[in-house]
């Protein structure tokens, strides 16, 4: 009985990915399918470089750097999901690609919220009066208790450091992965407790949630100020590209390695995982690509000094109120 069970298991099945030789050997519906993902993420990078000519002429040079590296997280992701799809063996690299991109729009999107109210110095010049909540998510959304801190440049500081960091570890233990890899010693489905991906992986989800907490705060505290340049619809956009590109994903890795996705050769279980998640992933960034665009590309009058705002509501209610009376009387 044991002979005859392992005769009926392909051997694709428990095989490395396919070569991209193979990928192109399709039926009709395999050709249909990979014509069009293709196609959309062709058109997502063609959006985007179109996009980065229209914000290179029109945006302030402050902005420019920040609002293109933000616009390119979904064709980034999508552009290499293309090419995972097209070649099932790069897969990882093409992957941890996409993730060390979006390690830095982490970054680069705390920037983009701090140059829209005019920079640092303006940012501490509005809010020194205020104070930041830091009961917000991912890290401590349950802690109510926590007590709220001053705008300080040193609190400043210490929120772009948070996000930066990530920026430079997620590239530097990719770089560790990939080295690791070449001497056989780093592999996803090894899930044992030597298994260099077993300690790897945890750590950079730890500092994931460290990145996006300093992001959180600053949004909680801007999103008020910065709602005429449609910063909560922007915001949702940079979320949407994480759970899609990071948690989705991972879920679907997950369910392969547990042998919940089913073999269907030349797809072993763990490919077949990775290749759903690319191709899950092309159109969904194509669509975000196509959002992103039309909230980036338009053109905002800028934002009011805040000392001018407070000194213009009490005259506006001092000449409403003169009006009023006259009407009466």
């Amino acid at each position: 009985m044991s002979n005859g069970s392992n005769r009926s298991i392909d051997p694709s099945c428990t095989d490395r990915p396919p070569l991209a030789i193979d990928i192109i050997q399709l039926d009709i519906f395999g050709i249909a399918l990979y014509s069009v993902l293709t196609f959309m993420a062709a058109v997502s990078m063609l959006v985007f470089l179109e996009e980065c000519v229209y914000i290179y002429k029109k945006v302030p040079a402050k902005k420019k750097s920040v609002t293109i590296w933000v616009n390119g997280a979904a064709p980034v992701i999508g552009t290499m999901s293309c090419l995972g799809m097209w070649i099932p063996r790069a897969t990882m690299f093409t992957d941890m690609t996409s993730a060390c991109y979006f390690a830095v729009v982490v970054f680069k999107f705390l920037i983009l919220m701090l140059e829209e109210v005019g920079g640092d110095k303006a940012f501490l010049r509005r809010a020194g009066r205020h104070k930041l909540k830091i009961s917000t998510g991912p890290c401590c959304c349950c802690c109510l208790c926590l007590p709220y801190v001053a705008i300080t440049r040193r609190s400043l500081f210490l929120l772009k450091l948070g996000s930066f960091q990530f920026a430079v570890l997620k590239i530097a233990f990719t770089v560790l992965s990939i080295v690791l890899y070449t001497n056989g010693t780093f592999d996803l489905s090894d899930l044992s407790i030597t298994g260099a991906a077993t300690w790897i992986n945890p750590f950079v989800g730890i500092l994931t949630i460290i990145a996006l907490w300093p992001v959180a705060i600053m949004f909680m505290h801007l999103k008020t100020t910065l709602r005429t340049l449609k910063i909560i619809p922007k915001y949702a956009m940079y979320q949407l590209v994480l759970i899609l590109s990071q948690l989705q994903t991972a879920i679907i890795n997950i369910l392969a390695l547990n042998g919940t996705i089913a073999c269907t050769p030349p797809f072993s279980s763990t490919a077949r995982g990775y290749m759903m998640s690319q191709q899950l992933l092309i159109p969904e960034m194509f669509i975000i690509t196509l959002v992103t665009r039309m909230l980036y590309r338009r053109q905002y009058d800028p934002l009011p000094e805040e000392e001018y705002a407070l000194t213009l509501e009490p005259c506006l209610k001092q000449k409403l109120m003169g009006h009023y009376s006259a009407v009466l009387y």
